[in-house]
């Protein structure tokens, strides 16, 4: 299956896919992907119905044993295949993370991971990718890891992709998106240096396996096809019509479809 152009479907409909994916990726995680160590859970932000992010934990305190690398791909031996591999500058990076306080929780399962799946919402006004961006950078600078996905192109306030803004906001540097391929995929290495591992792709391609690191230099392999697959399996038909086959659905009806206040 090809990734589809989700700017063809009204907001609701995406949001109804959004949130059977991060439950799909959730699942696969929990399913045998992860070490035993660690485990994934479905979070939402507060006041608001429906997943938004997927958190990774572990048991152990900060500072505390991890696997040992047991479990995971070791990327001295096996970097991950992407197209674009970018490290912040040390210094941008120390000025940056000064102004961020890392709040932890005493009881141990601390978060490690996220993954974040953009909707529209997140980066139609300015004020809304601020707070995405905020949240991003925020958890790359205390530290966790950080897989991004947007299936959206490139806007007035992101123009070079969502990892444009990122990367500019945490480590101080330039990306160019490149021509003909406007989504991204992006994953974050946070401690002790931040790196970034980049797959632009463009709609109809079929998506790659993701690195989610859980340790700086340990990560598993996401499935985002074949989780991408099972959730798109549960749209309603008439949508998947639409996003497959380039349907005109009434625009009264896609309408009725957006979420109301």
């Amino acid at each position: 299956m090809s990734v589809h152009d989700w700017t063809r479907a009204p907001a609701g409909t995406f949001h109804h896919f959004h949130t059977a994916w991060i439950v799909e990726l959730g699942n696969a995680l929990n399913g045998g992907i992860l070490p035993t160590e660690y485990y994934a859970l479905v979070e939402q932000k507060a006041g608001e119905v429906g997943p938004d992010v997927l958190t990774l934990h572990s048991p152990f305190p900060a500072g505390g044993p991890r696997t040992g690398g047991r479990g995971l791909t070791a990327l001295a031996e096996a970097p991950p295949r992407v197209s674009i591999t970018a490290v912040a500058d040390e210094a941008s990076a120390y000025a940056l993370k000064r102004r961020t306080l890392a709040i932890r929780h005493a009881s141990g399962h601390d978060v490690v991971a996220l993954v974040e799946i953009l909707s529209p919402g997140n980066k139609n006004t300015g004020r809304h990718l601020d707070r995405f961006l905020h949240k991003a950078c925020s958890a790359l600078l205390s530290g966790l890891h950080l897989l991004v996905v947007d299936l959206f192109p490139p806007g007035k306030h992101d123009p070079e992709g969502i990892h444009g803004a990122i990367w500019m906001n945490v480590a101080g540097g330039l990306h160019q998106q490149p021509e003909g391929l406007p989504l991204t995929l992006a994953s974050y290495s946070g401690e002790p240096v931040l790196r970034a591992y980049v797959e632009p792709v463009a709609v109809g391609a079929t998506l790659p396996d993701m690195p989610l690191f859980l340790e700086p230099d340990g990560y598993v392999g996401v499935p985002l096809e074949e989780t991408y697959r099972t959730a798109f399996r549960g749209l309603p038909g008439v949508w998947r019509t639409v996003l497959e086959d380039g349907a005109v659905f009434p625009t009264e009806a896609a309408e009725d479809a957006l979420p109301r206040d």
